[in-house]
């Protein structure tokens, strides 16, 4: 199959290259030369423009940092056509199957795929959980809005990329789970940073004490595989100086989407507007291209 893909990020570029280990031909486009020049070094073939790699594609894939960033893609430098033209709606061929995959408000995707629709091109929203690592081993989760016969379709291409496919309901329904997902995220690594250092603070042995809490009824994601402490997990970001990952100002991103929406459905978010709230201090000081599980360094004890 001939996929083109935009978007060659943390997640994105190891997306992409296993597409074409599982056999596919694939065409990428970043706006970054860093990027592309990386994933050319893997083997990808480097398209030179997003109008290039769709000539001919029958998925056009694109994973990319907001909602204003899959307008500008799609919609043109306006990002608010209601038919797409100027943006990559108008170099895609009826009939061609466009997943989405970045995080991104659910109305955005809405808004993309009635222009698409309009243009005879299936739009769907297929947002991704896994980090980094899931995107390498190929194992993330997809969260799926689109129609069942969108989702099948998509289906084949989904499984290179990831293990886990859920169909959340109709376009725009992958993004809210997503956003649910990554606001229960977000608090998960808070209370599990404060957790450490508190322990850490008394002389406890974060390790060990890592390894208690993950057998025990506190127990979560981030202790499993993405432990905040330095030296704790060999290949968790904290133990590389928080490069790479997922970043702080993603997560914040993030969570700000899910406070617009709690306040869109009138939903009582209290832990996720005090999560919003902490991120942002964390950025502001700072540390908003390090890993959001550096937001441990807020929490824990200074040296005296």
């Amino acid at each position: 199959m001939k996929i083109a893909f935009i978007g060659l990020g943390h997640m994105g570029g190891p997306m992409a290259v296993n597409l074409q280990k599982a056999g596919h031909s694939v065409a990428a486009f970043d706006l970054s030369k860093p990027a592309c020049d990386k994933f050319a070094a893997a083997g990808l073939t480097i398209a030179a423009s997003a109008e290039a790699a769709v000539q001919g594609a029958e998925v056009v894939i694109s994973m990319l940092p907001a909602s204003r960033h899959v307008q500008a893609l799609y919609l043109g430098a306006a990002g608010a056509g209601a038919t797409g033209e100027g943006g990559l709606l108008a170099h895609i061929a009826p009939g061609t199957l466009v997943i989405d995959s970045s995080t991104i408000a659910a109305a955005t995707s809405q808004q993309v795929a009635r222009a698409a629709g309009a243009a005879g091109i299936d739009f769907i929203d297929a947002p991704v959980s896994g980090g980094t690592g899931g995107a390498i081993a190929g194992t993330l989760t997809f969260m799926v809005g689109a129609s069942a016969a969108q989702l099948e379709r998509a289906r084949p291409v989904l499984e290179k990329m990831g293990s886990n496919i859920f169909h959340a309901g109709t376009v725009g329904a992958g993004q809210t789970a997503k956003i649910c997902n990554n606001m229960l995220l977000g608090i998960l690594m808070i209370g599990t940073s404060e957790a450490i250092a508190l322990g850490v603070a008394n002389g406890l042995d974060p390790k060990v004490l890592s390894e208690i809490m993950r057998r025990s009824s506190g127990g979560n994601w981030a202790l499993e595989k993405y432990n905040p402490w330095p030296g704790v997990q060999e290949n968790a970001p904290s133990s590389k100086d928080y490069a790479g990952g997922f970043g702080t100002d993603l997560m914040l991103k993030d969570l700000g989407l899910a406070q617009e929406n709690a306040g869109a459905v009138q939903a009582s978010t209290p832990l996720g507007g005090l999560a919003r709230s902490l991120y942002a201090m964390h950025s502001m000081s700072g540390h908003g291209g390090l890993d959001f599980s550096s937001i441990v360094q807020s929490l824990q004890k200074r040296a005296s």
